[in-house]
């Protein structure tokens, strides 16, 4: 029997579990829509791994969504232009994830990233 890493909705269940986070918003001042975003991109990121693991496909421990989507393509799954357009979602993995020289993200940027990270889940739990 194959161990949670390997079960696609353990990575769904992670998935919708970061999607939750992000999606509960700014409780307080202290939550940075950096963070949120980054939850937003983590939740991507989960539900594409749990599709990729359902086909048997192996994928690197990486943030880029566009990899991810690359593998998927690569195994003949094509995702949707609105689910590939969660590439985007990347950039907060990394870039964003900690103190840096990029300009503070709004709430606009937040909410984006969080309707892109819902499509994703969606679009996910569907395939399987």
């Amino acid at each position: 029997m194959p161990g949670k890493g390997n079960n696609p909705k353990a990575w769904l269940l992670r998935a919708k579990g970061s999607l939750a986070r992000a999606n509960a918003g700014r409780l307080t001042p202290e939550i940075l829509y950096e963070d949120l975003c980054f939850d937003a991109q983590q939740a991507a990121a989960k539900a594409l791994k749990a599709l990729l693991l359902a086909h048997h496909q192996p994928f690197p421990k990486t943030h880029d969504i566009g990899l991810l989507l690359q593998r998927l393509e690569a195994a003949g799954m094509i995702a949707p232009e609105e689910i590939k357009a969660a590439e985007v979602l990347s950039f907060y993995a990394v870039v964003t994830r900690y103190p840096g020289d990029y300009p503070d993200l709004d709430e606009a940027a937040y909410l984006e990233a969080l309707e892109l990270a819902q499509r994703v889940v969606a679009w996910v739990e569907k395939q399987l």
